[in-house]
């Protein structure tokens, strides 16, 4: 048994014999229901760092939203010297290391695909390094080029024509949480160590392709370890050995998320699960008289500074996919243990604290494990902040407890993974609102005419029958799923040959579990048009090809959005049913499919490409985002539109399902104290329900015009919002995203 003299003041055996974060944590944490009167305001050095940062961010605005790019050095944990936010203030920063030797400067990071790491420079007027494009075309193959080099015909036709969009074979898959508390608790000789027994346990049989690739992955997580190590050196910290206070905590812990920026790109970089285990080392601190309450928020204040800071060089595409140059930087708060104990701390509270020191931010991606059973003066202090920032998402925690256990991390926007136990596959969409048009027209793309689905017979007649339209769309979803499986198949095996993630693998367990994530953009419009088409008359107008490209619908329908069980039946049944066609298909490394209802800001591309549709979408508009009804069909108020949300069962949709809503203020009510206890009221009864999740903006439509009008308002440089999973500076949107949230819902009325 392990026992250094680091750990003096801990409790627990079972976390000292074996890597064990939840152990560590079940045995050592201190629970705190009290308020919020304890906090204390940002420092001088606080104030001066992120004074100091926000005018390079205006900067970084100016010059088209990227100060500055390395064109020069591959980006890998030990490749840039140490960096810092600014030479003045270098001994105010609690919490060093940056991803390049500059602050805000972005990477190059080729072993995704030299042509996309190329591109993101040129974009901003950079000039990338000759060599380094010869290197990574003649001697180095890239996860994109082994991508494109195994496509089959129909697959690149399926996602040129954007019926499946959104893959990860052009940028890095990201979704995968390294335990990064682990470098805190352990050190990283200790980590190695445990590494390489499992080297020595892997592969005493048959040497089969699986047991040498494994092996072949323990040695590359072997040696991120080491270089870990070796990066904190040129900081001058030893993060051999565990952390001996709650300070080198912090930094240790945020050493091992630098080096998975430093070598991933991924659409997602989250934190994890940390505030719980940060708050053991803070209250034995504070207990031994050597740490204030006032040097633990400028601990965590710091922290957060440079979750802020991460960026990444991305190309145009995708930034039109993401608007906002986006990280989801996700790191969670709150939420309850098995034994019913709440795992709310007082650093839970010094998270959201960081939004009244430093300002509403989008990043990190702040999310509450909500449960009605929370502590009352946690949930009131987080709607206060949420009707503050409108920076706040909530997941159910009671809902995700039974299947992810108490230690879980949400790995993306809303997406849970069992922390240091689990991986998991990203994948992006299938357009099921095109999906349904295919269905009508026989697998013809209704915007660029090429039969991209299957040359099933089309629907030739001129109003459509339910029962018809019902049994082409289930065909067509057979078809679309099996392609989605095997594009993502092919995805997944290039990135783990070309761009594998050895950083955060190396503080996850060796013998992982793998989750398999799918999603759908459009479900709000297909379960609109299913309920068009069967409770109204649904007239086809078709082109002089005859493809039907416009709908004509006579008569009222049941719209999803209402707590209408018309609609919201139908609802059900298409996200059980994709799912269960999804399940059907073999899917890599032996990984668990699950699926999703989130579309992010990408609702507006999705739209762009998709057609008229029968429930009075037209052509080009954007799409609604994730779970939330059609724009406009709402017609009773939140509560019946979360009452329809709170109908899909998380069951059905375990990598998450996304609900965005802006809420008025006065809908909330006329005093602060009556918009905390409604909003904490709205939520209690959304997710005792079993709704999965909620993102809350608390303000006007007229504030985001007159943002949009006048970026150069002081008051908007960062006026955050949540958009579907995540949040943005509305201002670095881009107008057609504005306007497209500014079409969104806005409750004035409970």
């Amino acid at each position: 048994m392990k026992n250094f003299e680091q750990w003096n003041g801990f409790e627990g055996t079972l976390w000292r014999e074996e890597v064990n974060m939840r152990d560590f944590i079940q045995n050592n944490y201190t629970p705190y229901d009290g308020d919020e009167s304890f906090l204390e305001p940002a420092t001088d050095a606080t104030d001066k760092l992120w004074g100091k940062l926000q005018e390079l961010q205006k900067e970084e605005r100016a010059k088209g939203g990227v100060l500055d790019m390395d064109t020069h050095i591959v980006s890998t944990i030990t490749s840039h010297k140490p960096g810092y936010i600014c030479d003045e203030y270098k001994d105010l920063e609690q919490v060093v290391g940056l991803q390049t030797d500059k602050p805000l400067k972005r990477a190059f990071m080729p072993f995704g695909g030299i042509k996309m790491a190329e591109e993101a420079c040129t974009t901003y007027g950079y000039t990338p390094d000759p060599e380094l494009h010869k290197i990574f075309t003649e001697y180095h193959k890239t996860h994109n080029q082994g991508v494109f080099d195994c496509y089959t015909p129909e697959i690149r036709k399926a996602r040129h024509n954007k019926v499946i969009t959104g893959l990860p074979d052009t940028y890095g898959r990201g979704r995968i949480v390294g335990d990064y508390r682990r470098v805190a608790l352990y050190g990283i000789d200790y980590l190695m160590e445990s590494k390489a027994k499992d080297f020595e346990n892997c592969g005493s049989g048959s040497m089969t392709s699986d047991i040498i690739r494994l092996r072949e992955e323990i040695s590359d997580q072997y040696r991120a370890l080491g270089q870990m190590k070796k990066m904190a050196e040129s900081y001058g910290f030893d993060i051999s050995k565990p952390a001996k206070n709650a300070k080198e905590a912090v930094q240790w812990l945020y050493f091992g998320y630098l080096a998975a920026i430093k070598t991933q790109n991924g659409a997602a970089m989250s934190v994890g699960r940390i505030s719980t285990f940060l708050d053991i080392y803070i209250q034995r601190d504070i207990k031994n008289g050597v740490l204030t309450e006032k040097e633990a928020q400028e601990l965590i204040d710091h922290l957060v500074m440079k979750f802020r800071m991460v960026k990444f060089a991305r190309i145009p595409s995708y930034n039109e996919l993401f608007s906002g140059d986006p990280v989801w930087a996700t790191l969670e708060v709150a939420g309850l243990g098995i034994d019913g104990r709440s795992m709310v701390t007082k650093t839970d509270f010094r998270f959201l604290h960081t939004l009244e020191n430093m300002g509403p931010s989008p990043e990190p991606n702040l999310t509450v494990l909500y449960s009605s059973r929370l502590p009352e003066n946690f949930k009131k202090y987080a709607a206060d902040i949420s009707i503050r920032t409108s920076s706040i998402q909530y997941e159910n925690d009671d809902v995700m407890r039974p299947v992810w256990g108490d230690d879980y991390s949400i790995c993306c926007c809303v997406s849970a993974t069992q922390t240091g136990k689990e991986m998991q596959f990203f994948g992006a969409r299938a357009n099921l609102a095109k999906c349904l048009l295919y269905a009508i027209n026989g697998g013809i793309d209704e915007k660029t005419k090429v039969q991209v689905g299957p040359e099933y017979r089309p629907i030739t007649s001129e109003y459509l029958d339910y029962d018809e339209v019902m049994k082409k769309f289930d065909s067509m979803m057979d078809w679309l799923a099996d392609i989605y499986v095997n594009a993502l198949n092919l995805i997944q095996y290039m990135h783990d040959k070309y761009y594998y993630e050895a950083a955060e693998m190396a503080l996850i367990d060796t013998d992982v579990r793998r989750t398999f994530a799918t999603g759908i953009a459009g479900f709000s419009h297909v379960v609109d048009s299913l309920s068009a088409i069967k409770y109204a008359k649904v007239k086809t107008i078709r082109d002089e090809d005859g493809i039907v490209v416009d709908y004509e619908t006579e008569g009222d329908f049941p719209r999803y959005g209402n707590d209408d069980d018309r609609a919201d039946e139908i609802a059900v049944w298409l996200l059980k049913t994709f799912l269960s066609k999804i399940k059907k298909h073999h899917t890599y490394r032996n990984s668990e499919p699950t699926t999703s209802i989130l579309t992010i800001t990408s609702n507006v591309v999705y739209g762009k490409a998709t057609g008229s549709l029968p429930d009075g979408r037209k052509a080009g508009e954007p799409l609604s985002p994730g779970a939330n009804p059609s724009y406009g069909a709402e017609k009773n108020g939140l509560l019946s539109s979360l009452n329809s949300v709170a109908k899909l069962p998380y069951e059905y949709a375990l990598d998450g399902i996304s609900n965005t809503q802006t809420i008025s203020p006065e809908a909330l009510g006329h005093s602060e104290d009556e918009r905390i206890n409604n909003l904490v009221n709205v939520m209690d009864g959304y997710f005792n329900q079993g709704a999965h999740h909620l993102n809350v903006n608390v303000f006007g439509t007229e504030k985001l015009i007159d943002a949009m009008n006048h970026p150069e308002k002081e008051e908007y440089a960062n006026f955050t919002i949540r958009v579907s999973g995540y949040a943005v500076k509305f201002i670095d949107l881009t107008k057609e995203q504005q306007l497209d949230v500014i079409s969104r819902t806005c409750h004035k009325v409970m």
